[in-house]
């Protein structure tokens, strides 16, 4: 599986572990932004991950900023991006099997690198259900 990850410099660090982490399941991420933990603004960091999944370079991605809402904002103006703020470890489930979502988001001053890994692990490991969610899904896209 191809994966993008990408963050604002408040969700700088969150990202780095989640790398790491994948990395040690011989998983790589690409790393799209920021590079520092410098000020940067969300929205052109949401805007290249997105533009990337839509163009069908990757088939998931990881957004991070400090509370991971502003950039799920910015990610879900992109029609065909289905971005879910993972905040627990049912709602990783549910992102995916009801909403087909296609980029995680986490909040790199609220949530734990052990949240975001474990809440990770339950989005690809999850798959979509399809039948009446489908039809949610095609509404958002008209």
């Amino acid at each position: 599986m191809k994966i993008a990850i990408a963050s604002d410099h408040g969700g700088f660090d969150l990202k780095a572990n989640l790398i790491a982490y994948y990395q040690e399941k011989g998983l790589t991420l690409q790393d799209m932004g920021t590079y520092s933990s410098d000020s940067c603004d969300y929205p052109d960091i949401a805007e290249k991950l997105c533009q990337a999944i839509l163009a069908g370079t990757f088939e998931t991605g990881i957004l991070v900023c400090g509370t991971g809402i502003g950039i799920s904002i910015a990610a879900n103006r992109h029609k065909g991006i289905r971005a879910a703020v993972l905040y627990s470890d049912d709602v990783a489930r549910l992102a995916r099997e009801h909403n087909n979502a296609n980029v995680a988001v986490f909040g790199g001053r609220t949530m734990t690198k052990e949240e975001a890994c474990r809440r990770m692990d339950i989005f690809l490991q999850t798959e979509f259900e399809g039948g009446r969610h489908q039809r949610r899904i095609d509404k958002l896209d008209k």
